[in-house]
């Protein structure tokens, strides 16, 4: 009969489930040796391989003694701790030392190259002592913090090597809010695949994402043709309305994260705007990893299709993301993205309309108006300034810069918004008969009084003569 025993944590606790019974049941004069031999005529489950293992009546005595003379007999048959354990014997200071020089001046080469080089150095100089096996400088490299360096570029930029160095001397730790809503992380990601225009054209597609940290729910995915602000506003206004109003958003400082009109956005909805550390990407790993579920998922389900276009890209994403990727068990939370989010709590706000997200995510500027003709000038475009505020020779403006089709008028010092401007249209005005001008608003009533036709100081003036008693001092002539 083959007794199975489960995995235990420890050596001695495996070995004492074995022996134990000798020591709380003692066997009685004389039968001790005939127990011991039962027990080596069974089986038992190793704890750690999992496989059908026996041990030997001398093995089991052993095990028996020590633990029958200690005070502890599980940690008595515990593994014995090497006492040279922590020394490195197989490689002398000297050869490691030469590892080390070779460690810097070669970052990038493999173990196993370092291994080799290593090798032919001490057939150079034998008073290194003996060359070391493969798996002693691997572990001998990865101890001392040796590891191997991605190739990257040859000629990296400062901000390149500041970022390498700044994460050869700090931690990374992994981080999740508390809260659904509470940040979300957005990102574009070049595909792989070409699509067709409808012209004809081919191009190499971005793919906007944008997640929420707490949950991993994809508030909005969408294509586009080129990584632009008006792009990323355009698919993070659609987030807005699925979702509610994020408390802060974590990106990259790519030229569509640091717009004007992204960053004026964010601030005046009340959106904190975290930016990741330049050539950082790891920082925003969560939607690293999404880009890899994105292409080794989706895209590999669409590599037959032919002549891939945007619409019928962003039709399958759409249906994907939602279908399978918000709805499916995540790896990392246990959980579905969307049930994760329904059943934790959200400190998300009412996403604002349309013309109020538009109005948002615009550049303030000021302008000198025309006196001539009443108008403005955006980016070489004039703007016709209404009637009314034909008495401002400062303007203050909002706009975007990829749409000047309209503007806005703001308060200086409430940043509201006072009146839509268009561009001037000459043709129109030309055709058209000229408009009165609208009333200037006063906060005042206008009193005529013809009782004393002298003004004021005048008045006072010759009062304050008269009083002093001397006559005028001018000799009148007919």
């Amino acid at each position: 009969m083959r007794e199975i025993l489960s995995k235990f944590i420890s050596w001695g606790q495996f070995r004492f489930s074995i022996i134990g019974r000798l020591l709380s049941r003692p066997p009685a004069k004389g039968e001790l040796c005939l127990e011991i031999s039962k027990l080596a005529s069974k089986n038992y489950v190793h704890p750690v391989t999992g496989e059908w293992v026996s041990f030997g009546k001398s093995t089991i005595e052993r095990w028996y003694y020590r633990a029958l003379n200690s005070e502890d007999p599980v940690k008595a048959l515990e593994k014995r701790v090497r006492s040279d354990i922590g020394k490195d014997k197989a490689m002398s200071s000297m050869l490691l030392a030469e590892l080390k020089k070779q460690y810097n001046r070669y970052p990038r080469w493999s173990y196993q190259l370092h291994a080799d080089n290593l090798k032919a150095l001490v057939e150079k100089k034998p008073e290194l002592g003996d060359a070391p096996s493969y798996s002693t400088v691997l572990r001998r490299m990865k101890k001392h913090g040796w590891y191997k360096k991605s190739s990257g570029h040859r000629n990296k930029t400062a901000g390149q090597k500041l970022a390498t160095e700044r994460l050869e001397k700090r931690e990374v730790r992994s981080y999740e809010a508390e809260y659904s809503h509470s940040l979300w992380h957005l990102d574009f990601h070049e595909g792989k695949r070409k699509i067709l225009d409808s012209k004809g054209n081919w191009h190499k597609p971005v793919l906007l994402c944008i997640l929420d940290d707490f949950s991993r729910v994809c508030c909005h995915i969408q294509w586009y043709f080129q990584e632009t602000a008006e792009m990323l506003i355009h698919g993070l206004c659609q987030a807005f309305h699925k979702r509610g109003l994020p408390r802060s958003l974590m990106t990259d400082n790519g030229s569509a994260m640091i717009a004007h009109e992204t960053q004026n956005g964010l601030l005046r909805l009340g959106i904190e705007h975290a930016k990741t550390l330049v050539y950082s990407p790891y920082q925003n790993g969560k939607q690293e990893s999404f880009w890899g579920q994105v292409e080794g998922r989706l895209m590999a389900m669409l590599s037959n299709v032919p002549d891939l276009t945007l619409d019928f890209l962003n039709k399958a994403t759409q249906a994907w993301t939602e279908m399978e990727y918000n709805k499916e068990i995540h790896e990392e939370i246990g959980t579905s993205p969307i049930n994760r989010m329904l059943d934790g709590k959200s400190v998300s706000r009412q996403s604002s309309d349309s013309q109020a997200l538009r109005f948002a995510f615009t550049v303030r500027e000021k302008r000198t108006q025309r006196r001539s003709d009443g108008t403005i000038s955006i980016n070489g475009v004039r703007f016709e300034i209404p009637s009314l505020y034909r008495n401002f020779q400062k303007i203050h403006i909002r706009y975007q810069n990829w749409d000047l089709s309209q503007a806005f008028i703001v308060d200086e010092r409430t940043d509201d918004m006072a009146a839509k401007i268009y561009p001037l249209d000459k043709t129109k005005n030309a055709n058209r008969g000229r408009r009165s001008l609208e009333p200037i608003p006063e906060d005042f009533s206008v009193v005529e009084d013809d009782s004393n036709p002298i003004p004021p100081l005048l008045d006072k003036l010759m009062g304050e003569y008269a009083a002093t008693g001397l006559p005028p001092a001018y000799l009148p002539k007919e």
